[in-house]
């Protein structure tokens, strides 16, 4: 199975849980040798190839004992540095915060009454 957007959260929960058992049985460990390795208990390491939701440090430490870790790079790379972007923050402290303007709503201006977007007059 392929992760995608399109899945629930409990396929993909079951998917890691199985990827992860697999990866433990290949290295011929029991569940309380991965949960000792890992420094979690074993009803965690259970949960976690249930399909079960667990902490997420919990499956950090799961991948850190399976040797694992580094695949988080490519599932959460880090952002692209665009020069634009670089240029624009030239002198500034870096962004915490999104301005939440793009994408948004449109409002319609503040001397109009609201309307439903399929009214007659409605601003789009």
């Amino acid at each position: 199975m392929r992760f995608s957007d399109l899945i629930t959260d409990d396929a993909v929960l079951t998917e890691l849980g199985d990827r992860l058992e697999r990866h433990r049985l290949d290295r011929d460990w029991t569940q309380e040798r991965l949960a000792t390795e890992a420094g979690v208990g074993r009803a965690t390491v259970q949960r976690i190839e249930g399909g079960d939701s667990v902490q997420l440090a919990s499956i950090l430490r799961v991948l850190r004992a399976l040797g694992l870790l580094d695949g988080l790079e490519a599932a959460v790379p880090a952002p692209a540095d665009q020069p634009i972007a670089r240029l624009e923050r030239r002198g500034h402290a870096p962004r915490r915060r999104a301005s939440g303007t793009r994408g948004g709503p449109a409002r319609p201006p503040a001397d109009e009454p609201w309307r439903w977007p399929d009214e007659p007059g409605a601003t789009p």
